[in-house]
């Protein structure tokens, strides 16, 4: 499926429950963030090396899966509402990067 397609997907699914009016770009932030926050509450208190195996965790597994869908649909759906091809604006900001962060270059030499 393209990220096409899950929009499209996405958008007809919200039209059928009629839940235009409450998908406004604010609210859409709103629960994006609200979903952020509970895909980092998966991770909080984890040491780095727990993190790194996080979704090897049978019980952590599924949890980790449902946020990320939840951040990922609230992004489309935002990006829809705004009318934002995101893999247009992704592209444009690596190239954006890529002249920001030279290879080779690490993060120390550019906080001088």
């Amino acid at each position: 499926m393209t990220l096409e397609e899950l929009s499209a997907r996405q958008r007809a699914f919200s039209e059928a429950r009629a839940w235009g009016p409450w998908h406004t770009p604010k609210n859409l932030v709103m629960a994006l963030t609200g979903e952020v926050g509970e895909l980092t509450e998966l991770f909080q208190w984890l040491t780095p090396e727990e993190a790194a195996t996080a979704a090897e965790d049978p019980a952590l597994r599924p949890r980790i899966d449902d946020e990320l869908a939840d951040v990922l649909l609230y992004l489309v759906r935002l990006a829809d509402v705004l009318g934002v091809d995101l893999i247009e604006a992704a592209n444009a900001k690596i190239d954006r990067n890529e002249t920001r962060f030279p290879p080779g270059v690490g993060r120390t030499a550019l906080e001088k």
